[in-house]
């Protein structure tokens, strides 16, 4: 799922406290299982000047990169946090915990041949889905329109919640993020 549906479904389902530093908490949530791959291909791409195709392709499979995935969207790690988060009573730790692991829940379906070892420490098996959120081949034009309307229907979630004009800017720009990106995984980035 691309990363601004996270950030709607995971402030939309988690979020549901009714304040915007819960909203904000679960925003953040939402993204950091995401933060790592777009630090690592960030640097790689603009500071190293590595080319997409390399990025992509070897760095994202290799065993150095896989680790940090392993670490930052295991289920383990997430279910811990969120389980001390809630027997804490902490709303926004609850709020940015669960949204985290609600993103790899929505991700563990929809990875076809470029997921993430779910299970680290306990496994490092990887499961490999026969749906894709971006890969054509693997059912994305099924998946994108599921996708794009979780996420309109989280972004009129939000707004009916009326967190003030901040978060409601933040839900307008994640929901124009996500149409954009969908239409280019879809139609410009996938090919025939």
């Amino acid at each position: 799922m691309n990363t601004p549906a996270h950030l709607l479904i995971g402030a939309a389902v988690m979020g549901r406290k009714g304040t915007a530093p819960v909203a904000w908490a679960a925003f953040a949530g939402a993204m950091l299982p995401d933060v790592s791959l777009y630090v690592m291909a960030g640097v790689a791409l603009h500071v190293m000047g590595i080319a997409p195709y390399i990025v992509f392709n070897e760095l994202y499979f290799s065993d150095a990169w896989q680790m940090v995935f392993a670490v930052d969207n295991s289920f383990i790690i997430w279910g811990a946090l969120f389980g001390v988060a809630v027997w804490r009573k902490i709303p926004w730790a609850v709020a940015l915990t669960g949204a985290a692991l609600l993103h790899l829940c929505l991700d563990f379906p929809l990875h076809h041949d470029d997921g993430r070892p779910h299970f680290w420490p306990l496994s490092g098996w990887v499961y490999e889905s026969p749906f894709s959120y971006w890969d054509r081949r693997h059912g994305a034009l099924w998946v994108a329109p599921i996708e794009i309307g979780a996420a309109v229907l989280s972004a009129f979630a939000l707004w009916q919640r009326r967190l003030g004009w901040g978060t409601l800017a933040m839900v307008a720009c994640l929901t124009i993020a996500e149409i954009w990106v969908v239409r280019r995984w879809i139609f410009f980035f996938i090919g025939g």
